[in-house]
């Protein structure tokens, strides 16, 4: 993990806003080592990013400043330590190649978090879990077990101190009420381009359709299916010589980089959602 404080900011656009953050930061010292930033001027937003290292930096003492500065300009902002790895738990239904993506990645250290649990409505995913040494939940879900089933889960993310939520291929849609309790810390993967083939055989009907590109999604999950802040997208090129099959066979892959590339920027501190939208740091 690397020992280095992050800063998220959005807030009305105004002159002055860089150098009110920069000249703070240098008198506490700070060395910085990224910076980014983004002006929404139709919606007269300002967005920044700022990564410095920590070495002899006082956090607290300058969060406790930062504070009151952020209050004067009307800010938004978010404070963290890249050494505080987010505790992440997966869910997945019986497709299990972005699981495995996302378990391999996390063992590599390309993914800054630890990975306690994994929840499932099938137990095809256990022995994946077992040889990972993750925690193995199966947890049915039908339409008359829906609300338990879910109450349970959010007791044993609670329990296990969950920060963030990953629905790998998880095919079952979330309530309302569960969605409210992670706000903006859900991420799903949809097999579609969105908003294009929302819903739950997008493949099929972008074979019916006769598109010569198919797409995957990466989201924040909302109460609106499929309908969340977009984080990351990417297309591959499709003919007539394909079936459904050769759709689903080409996509798998698609999945797999969109979804481990949105959680990576989340867990790095990446992204700002405002409205509908994200925009997603360098």
């Amino acid at each position: 993990m690397s020992d280095t404080a992050v800063l998220l900011i959005d807030c009305p656009d105004r002159k002055g806003l860089v150098a009110s953050v920069a000249s703070l930061l240098y008198r506490y010292g700070a060395n910085i080592v990224h910076a980014d930033q983004h002006q929404d001027h139709e919606a007269g937003l300002f967005f920044m990013r700022v990564e410095w290292a920590l070495d002899g930096f006082d956090l607290a003492a300058f969060g406790a400043e930062f504070q009151t500065m952020a209050a004067g300009l009307s800010m938004h902002w978010q404070l963290h330590s890249m050494s505080d790895a987010p505790r992440v738990a997966i869910f997945v239904s019986q497709y299990l190649h972005c699981l495995v993506d996302l378990l391999h990645r996390q063992q590599a250290g390309e993914l800054l978090c630890s990975i306690p649990v994994i929840v499932s409505n099938h137990t095809d995913a256990e022995p994946l879990a077992r040889f990972y040494g993750v925690e193995f939940l199966h947890i049915p879900v039908s339409r008359d077990t829906r609300q338990q089933a879910e109450e349970e889960q959010l007791r044993r993310l609670s329990k296990a101190g969950i920060d963030l939520v990953v629905l790998a291929r998880y095919m079952q849609i979330l309530s309302p009420e569960f969605v409210r309790q992670y706000p903006a810390r859900i991420i799903n993967v949809h097999h579609s381009f969105l908003p294009a083939f929302i819903g739950a055989r997008p493949y099929h009907a972008a074979f019916h359709r006769g598109v010569k590109l198919i797409g995957a999604t990466s989201h924040y999950v909302t109460a609106a299916l499929d309908d969340g802040p977009i984080i990351e997208q990417d297309v591959v090129r499709i003919s007539h010589r394909d079936q459904v099959e050769d759709l689903i066979k080409k996509g798998r892959d698609m999945e797999k980089s969109v979804l481990s590339r949105a959680v990576a920027w989340h867990l790095e501190h990446r992204i700002l959602c405002y409205g509908n939208k994200t925009v997603v740091f360098d």
